[in-house]
This record gives C-alpha cells, sequence and structure tokens, in this order.
C-alpha cells in the first residue's frame, strides 16, 4: 500500500484489503490497550500514528515542529506489516529488553530497522508483545529521552 491519505484510522483501516484489517486492528487494538496516558492517536505520514500531543510537549518534533513528536507508528506495508517505535531507537535499554523478549516469543529471526519492526506474515507477529512494549514508557519518559537525543 502507497501512503495513506486517510484523515483518520479508521479510514486508514477501511482502505485496507479484509485480511489486512484484521492484522491492524489487532496491532491497534493491542497498543492502545497498553499505550500509557497522554499519547495520542493521529493519522501521521500515512501511517497510525501515536503522538505526544502539542499540549503536553509544544516544541513539537524538530524535523518539523509542526507535526506532534512521534512515538509509535502502524502500517499495512505493499509487502509487510511494520511497527515503528521510536522508543526502541532511542533507548539503548529498552531496546535490549525488546530483543531479549523477542527471541522468547517469536517464531522467526526480527526484520529491525532503526526503529522500525518488520513482518512479512501476520502470523509472525507478536501481539501481545508489541502490547506489552508500547506500555513501557510514558509521555514523560519520551518527552526526557528525546530532549536527550537532540542535545548529543
Amino acid at each position: 500500500m502507497a501512503s495513506s491519505q486517510a484523515s483518520t484510522p479508521l479510514e486508514y483501516i477501511s482502505e485496507l484489503p479484509e485480511e489486512r484489517q484484521v492484522v491492524i486492528k489487532k496491532l491497534r487494538n493491542e497498543i492502545k490497550k497498553n499505550l500509557p496516558k497522554g499519547f495520542e492517536e493521529v493519522m501521521s505520514y500515512g501511517m497510525i500514528g501515536y503522538v505526544v500531543p502539542h499540549s503536553l510537549f509544544p516544541q513539537g518534533y524538530h524535523c518539523d515542529p509542526r507535526l506532534p513528536l512521534p512515538f509509535i507508528a502502524i502500517a499495512a506495508q505493499k509487502n509487510h506489516y511494520a511497527v515503528y517505535h521510536m522508543g526502541i531507537y532511542a533507548d539503548p535499554i529498552l531496546l535490549e529488553w525488546f530483543q531479549k523478549e523477542y527471541t522468547k516469543q517469536a517464531t522467526i529471526k526480527p526484520d529491525f530497522g532503526k526503529s522500525c519492526l518488520r513482518f512479512k506474515k501476520a502470523e509472525h507477529i507478536p501481539y501481545k508483545l508489541i502490547g506489552e512494549l508500547s506500555s513501557k514508557m510514558t509521555v514523560e519518559d519520551w518527552i526526557a529521552i528525546y530532549k536527550r537525543s537532540l542535545q548529543k
């Protein structure tokens, strides 16, 4: 799927083929169930995103301060499902925890980018682990890590 022009998460999901809707709905539900209070669900970069709203972090995202600070995004790409988690990119301790847990719970070797987890098949997605990962960082934690990373 090319970058979506949907204006809401539900619109984004409705554009997907039925079998991909099921996967994104399941990921979305797991994230929303576990995500600490304060993050906001939006459409961001053509994906479903979870961000720190300007009301909590007025500076916004340094790449474009008009945008809220991104944290997590999920998407059904053309050849895979993607979970973007900025926390595992910015926090080596969280990344190490996730990698250890992933090897315990997943059935295949991880396909990682800097903040991106890619899954070619829905049955390879460790939904509960993604939910647990979503719960590991509060808005305040993420803002503090983000601010420190900008000072480097």
